[in-house]
C-alpha cells in the first residue's frame, strides 16, 4: 500500500438488539451465559482482541441497558452502545450512522449470538475487502435439502450444488453499505441479513469460506451445546482445579488499630507480628500457596529477614497470586473466616472484600469474608488475639511434574 494512502479504519458492529424468544429463558439470548460469561461479552471479546479491528460498537435494545451494563462490566475498549430500532435492519443502520461519524471506512457486521468466529475468519473477510465492496462468510451446504408443504410432507429435493449457508461477520465498505441501508429503509420486503441488502442494491457480494463451528445460537439446545463446548475447552486449557487452606493467628499488643483483610480498623489495640500482622491476608496467602504446593508464607517471607519488618501484608498475597499467574493459572475464589471477639468485622466486610479482590486482581464476587466469635472460649474467646482460616480455589494447567 502506498505511503500516501491512509490505512482503512475497521470497526466491528455487533447486532444485539433482538429479543431472542426462540432460545427461551427470562432474558434475551445474547445475555444468557456460556461457561459463566454472557454470550454477548464472549462475542465482543473476539473482535476486541483482534489486532486489525480498531473499534467495536454494540447495538442493543433500549430496554436492555441494565443487562448490557452487567454483561460488559469491566470490558474495556468498547464504543458507547447505540440503541437499536424496531427491526434488525433499522438497528444496523443506526449503528452504521454512528460509525460513519467516527471516520470508520470498513465495517464487519456480526450477530451477537455467534461467539465462535475465529481470528482467521475475521482476517479472511477483512482481506477480501481489498478487492470487494461486500463480503459474505458462508459455508457450502452439505446436507440434503427437502422442500415440504404446510403439513410437512416432502414435495421435492432441492439441489444443493452452489448453495451456501450465510454466516457473519459480513464485511463492507462502510459508505457503500450505509447508502444501501438508507435506500432500503422504505423497501417493502424484509431483509434477514446485510448481504441481502447489498444484493438488493445491486452490490456484488464476494463469498469467503466460513466456519462450521461459527454457529448461531438460536435454540436452547444450541446454548447448552455451546456451554458444554466452552467448559470442555477451558478445562483443557486450565487442566485442574485445586483448593488450598491457610490458618494464621496473632496476639494483641498495645496500639491503636488492627489491620485485617488489607484495611485498618480503629481499635484500642493492634495485632503483634513481624509485618503488619494482618492475620487475614496471611491466611489467604498460605491458602493460595498451598493450592500450588508452593510452600508457605514463612518460606517466602521468613520472619528472621529484617526487610519484612512492618511490611504491608498486601505484598504477600499479591506475590502468591502472581505465582499462580506465572504458572498460567487463575484465581477462581477466595474465602476467608475471621475468628475474633473484637473488633466487630461486619461493618468492614464489604471494604475487606473489595480490597482483597483488588490485591488478587479478581472481582469482589469471587471473594467471601465471614466473621464469628469463639464464644468466650480459648485465647480468642478471652480477647487475647485473632485467628483466620482461608480457602483458595485456583485453576492450573497440567504439567509433567503434576502427573
Amino acid at each position: 500500500m502506498s505511503e500516501n494512502v491512509p490505512l482503512p479504519r475497521v470497526a466491528a458492529l455487533i447486532v444485539a438488539a433482538g429479543r431472542g424468544i426462540r432460545a427461551g429463558g427470562e432474558v434475551p439470548k445474547q445475555y444468557r451465559k456460556l461457561a459463566g460469561q454472557a454470550i454477548l461479552r464472549r462475542t465482543a471479546a473476539r473482535f476486541l482482541s483482534h489486532a486489525r479491528v480498531d473499534d467495536v460498537l454494540v447495538v442493543i435494545h433500549a430496554d436492555d441497558v441494565p443487562l448490557y451494563q452487567a454483561a460488559m462490566e469491566g470490558q474495556d475498549g468498547l464504543l458507547p452502545f447505540v440503541a437499536g430500532g424496531a427491526t434488525r435492519q433499522e438497528s444496523v443502520r443506526r449503528g452504521l450512522e454512528a460509525l460513519a461519524e467516527r471516520g470508520v471506512t470498513q465495517v464487519l457486521i456480526h450477530d451477537a449470538v455467534r461467539p465462535f468466529a475465529s481470528p482467521a475468519l475475521i482476517d479472511r473477510v477483512i482481506d477480501a475487502l481489498s478487492e470487494a465492496d461486500a463480503v459474505l462468510a458462508a459455508s457450502p451446504v452439505t446436507d440434503t435439502l427437502k422442500r415440504a408443504d404446510a403439513a410437512r410432507i416432502v414435495g421435492d429435493t432441492v439441489p444443493r450444488e452452489d448453495l451456501f449457508a450465510a454466516e457473519t461477520p459480513q464485511a463492507f465498505r462502510l459508505a457503500t453499505i450505509l447508502e444501501a441501508h438508507r435506500r432500503a429503509a422504505d423497501a417493502p420486503e424484509p431483509f434477514t441479513d446485510d448481504a441481502g441488502i447489498a444484493e438488493w442494491a445491486g452490490i456484488p457480494v464476494q463469498i469467503v469460506l466460513g466456519e462450521r463451528s461459527n454457529i448461531k445460537l438460536t435454540l436452547p439446545e444450541d446454548i447448552e451445546m455451546a456451554d458444554t463446548r466452552l467448559r470442555m475447552e477451558e478445562s483443557l486449557t486450565l487442566g485442574e482445579t485445586r483448593v488450598g487452606t491457610g490458618y494464621d493467628v496473632h496476639s494483641f499488643t498495645e496500639g491503636s488499630g488492627v489491620w485485617l483483610g488489607g484495611i485498618e480498623i480503629p481499635h484500642d489495640r493492634k495485632l503483634s507480628g513481624h509485618s503488619d500482622a494482618d492475620v487475614a491476608l496471611h491466611a489467604l496467602t498460605d491458602a493460595v500457596l498451598g493450592a500450588m504446593a508452593d510452600g508457605d508464607i514463612g518460606d517466602h517471607f521468613p520472619p528472621s529477614d529484617p526487610q519484612w519488618r512492618g511490611a504491608s501484608s498486601d505484598r504477600f498475597l499479591a506475590f502468591a497470586v502472581e505465582r499462580v499467574r506465572a504458572r498460567g493459572g487463575v484465581i477462581v475464589h477466595l474465602d476467608l473466616a475471621i475468628i475474633a471477639e473484637e473488633p466487630r468485622i461486619g461493618p468492614h466486610r464489604d471494604a475487606m472484600r473489595a480490597r482483597i479482590a483488588a490485591i488478587a486482581g479478581i472481582g469482589p464476587g469471587r471473594v467471601g469474608v465471614k466473621a464469628t466469635t469463639n464464644e468466650k472460649m480459648g485465647f480468642v474467646g478471652r480477647g487475647e488475639g485473632i485467628a483466620a482460616i482461608a480457602t483458595a480455589t485456583i485453576r492450573l494447567p497440567f504439567t509433567e511434574e503434576d502427573a
